[in-house]
């Protein structure tokens, strides 16, 4: 049979690829530090963003490939698509990308930091003052914790470390006729034992001074090997596989599974092998020689590697090159009580990070812990702070006798270390720590506590799109829900019922919850609207995600769509919907905002026929979310909740500066008055505030 016939579609041609519709996504990432008019120490942090992801994708999902593109031929065959075309196309995808990265960084960023008059030194630009103040700090700071690895004939195995920037270095000392021939060695940039990836030189005048510790190092060569002249040296990075191969159970052997996964995680095949484009070959072949990465690992970067170090450039402190500070606001009426289970018992409150401060969730929880009348509190940790305050006020309330349940998620990846920390640290204290929940991973974000109060037991909920972290909620746009509904309550109370027996009996009302009924229902929201349209009476959706890649959601979109509901998608990342396409997705709109904040929550509205309904949720539309994962989606009831949530969806939905018009392409849309949806949003939230309520800078 001819071969090329049989060979299977890369994707089907009414959805864009996976892949290339995550790199599309860090490419808006990359258009973020071109733009002029983002602050230039904000440009240099999407950068940072933009190589940290990129690691991410290769530690994971180019990993990924390259173990399908090794199966075998009848198990390729059962694929939907070809792995190997796959990872072709974003290979070369990423080249493209990684050469706009260095014309950024060298037309844009360098440029610009020079204008003012922040000058990025490498060992060729050191003046003779500059040359001494870095040798001295060289022979103080650096040289005790260099270790040169020699690539000699010998058959010695280097093992590279992930994520960790070495420098190879060709030596020479051609005018000695006894010295000994051309040596190459590999040595590692000691960026963590250093504590920065930079050094800063002394100011000269109104000229501040910065250098790579890579090029510090350059300069210094002839120190570490004092019997050669002449070097050249490049750079080169590994990126190893991260996947954990981890079999889904929770028996009291799994911590130790992850345990052993992360220690291979270190040892992880390597997914690609970053190299300077300027590296000779016989060097590129000596590492090969000397690590056992093949030349199908190699691919072309740029002098440096590891562009996320740019997250601790030093800011020399220019504030204005830096975004307006937006100084955390209070909630209008939270800030004013006493007890955060006192307010809740009167009325329903959303907050909304990080707009808003999370302290509140901090004091609910500190307070829960504390108080005679709460007898018990449950709470779901996926991704927490290192020195988390939830975890702590989870570990009191436990010490303190009451029953705390804690589902602690130990496969969220990279974050599985802290996890078992925390998990291990709430089960001296007494927790009950449920450690996932198996073939399922625990997403959902929720918090229940139970209160004593007049003989009666009285139930708590904090429901949320984020994390329970105080670091990542500075950062991430997420909705927050603190609630004593009954309604939501209850169905909260049988989520964690099903964390305890695991049955999925379950009977959710008012929350929708993966993988039991979430799909279902979504799907029922839908359908409800195509016939409205084809009643001829008004239909649509307004849906809010970071992510859309299930095929079932996209086609009941589509069918949706031929109906004539009109569709507006607020997608942050990857979306395998094409929209636009006439007769199947022509009602369909898709956009996608990245700025300051990284835009997390999801929400979802259906017009319903005018008594709309809108959910919050912690899920996106993806296969692994509505199938795979323990998700939770939840209903407002409160007027003036929905209000809020509807008025920053509106706003987001008006964006013209940071919201990109996908149309099988991500280009910015910019017409008529300048709206700026995360700025806007602040001053939505700033001005529910009282005077007295409003941040002080504000008030001068």
């Amino acid at each position: 049979m001819d071969k090329e016939k049989n060979k299977k579609s890369q994707t089907k041609p009414e959805f864009i690829n996976r892949e290339l519709s995550w790199l599309a996504f860090n490419y808006r990432v990359l258009q973020e530090a071109r733009d002029k008019s983002v602050p230039l120490l904000e440009r240099i942090k999407f950068m940072a963003i933009f190589s940290s992801n990129l690691d991410e994708y290769f530690k994971v999902r180019v990993a990924t490939m390259k173990r399908l593109v090794k199966l075998k031929r009848k198990t390729l065959e059962k694929l939907d698509n070809d792995p190997a075309e796959t990872l072709n196309q974003v290979l070369e995808e990423v080249k493209k990308q990684q050469e706009e990265f260095g014309q950024v960084f060298r037309e844009g960023i360098l440029a610009d930091l020079e204008k003012e008059n922040i000058h990025l030194l490498t060992e060729d630009d050191l003046s003779t003052a500059q040359k001494k103040f870095i040798t001295t700090y060289f022979k103080e700071n650096l040289q005790q914790i260099l270790v040169p690895m020699l690539m000699d004939d010998t058959d010695t195995h280097f093992f590279l470390k992930d994520q960790t920037v070495y420098l190879t270095v060709q030596m020479s000392d051609p005018k000695n006729k006894n010295a000994a021939p051309e040596q190459y060695a590999m040595l590692e940039v000691p960026t963590k034992k250093h504590g920065s990836r930079f050094i800063k030189l002394p100011t000269q005048k109104d000229k501040r001074y910065v250098m790579f510790i890579d090029d510090a190092i350059r300069a210094c060569l002839p120190l570490l090997f004092p019997d050669y002249k002449q070097f050249d040296t490049h750079a080169v990075k590994v990126s190893r596989d991260a996947e954990l191969d981890i079999e889904e159970d929770v028996t009291a052997s799994l911590m130790s599974k992850i345990k052993k996964g992360l220690k291979k995680r270190e040892i992880g095949s390597p997914a690609r092998l970053l190299y300077d484009p300027e590296t000779p070959q016989s060097l590129l072949d000596a590492i090969m020689a000397h690590t056992g990465i093949t030349e199908e690992e190699l691919v072309e970067g740029s002098k440096y590697h590891n562009f996320r170090d740019f997250f601790g450039f030093p800011d020399f402190n220019t504030p204005d090159l830096k975004y307006d500070p937006q100084p955390t606001l209070q909630h209008p009426l939270l800030a004013k009580e006493s007890s955060i289970l006192g307010a809740m018992q009167k009325q329903d409150y959303m907050v909304h990070y990080p707009y808003q401060t999370f302290d509140y969730v901090v004091k609910l929880f500190n307070e829960a812990a504390s108080d005679p009348t709460v007898t018990a509190i449950s709470a779901t940790l996926y991704r927490v702070a290192d020195g988390s305050a939830i975890a702590k006020a989870l570990t009191k309330a436990a010490k303190n006798g009451k029953l705390v349940t804690v589902v602690v998620e130990l496969k969220a990846r990279f974050d599985e270390e802290s996890n078992i920390f925390w998990a291990g640290k709430l089960q001296k204290a007494g927790a009950n720590v449920i450690l996932g929940i198996p073939d399922l991973k625990v997403h959902s974000k929720l918090g229940l506590i139970t209160r004593s109060e007049k003989g009666k037991m009285v139930s708590y909920a904090y429901l949320s799109t984020g994390n329970y972290n105080e670091d990542t909620s500075t950062i991430y746009a997420d909705h927050a829900l603190f609630t004593s509904d009954r309604r939501i309550t209850r169905d909260v109370e049988q989520v964690f019922n099903f964390f305890i027996d695991r049955q999925p009996d379950k009977s959710f009302k008012h929350l929708l919850v993966a993988p039991i009924n979430m799909r279902n229902r979504f799907t029922e929201l839908i359908n409800t609207e195509i016939k409205n349209a084809k009643k001829g009476l008004p239909a649509s959706m307004i849906l809010k995600m970071n992510a859309l890649q299930d095929e079932r959601m996209m086609r009941k979109l589509y069918e949706a769509s031929q109906a004539g509901v009109k569709i507006e998608l607020l997608v942050r990342g990857i979306c395998c919907l094409k929209p636009g396409i006439a007769g199947l997705s022509d009602n369909i709109t898709v956009r996608s905002i990245v700025d300051r904040y990284l835009e997390h929550a999801r929400v979802y509205i259906f017009h319903n026929n005018g008594d709309e309904k809108i959910y919050i949720a912690s899920a996106d539309w993806m296969t692994r979310n509505l199938s795979r994962r323990v998700e939770v989606a939840f209903p407002l009831y409160q007027e003036d909740l929905v209000e809020q949530v509807r008025t920053i969806i509106d706003m987001q939905r008006a964006d013209n500066t940071k919201a990109r018009k996908v149309d099988n392409n991500y280009i910015k849309k910019r017409s008529g008055e300048a709206v700026r949806s995360q700025y806007t949003t602040y001053s939505y939230l700033e001005s529910l505030l009282p005077e007295d309520l409003k941040p002080k800078q504000d008030q001068e």
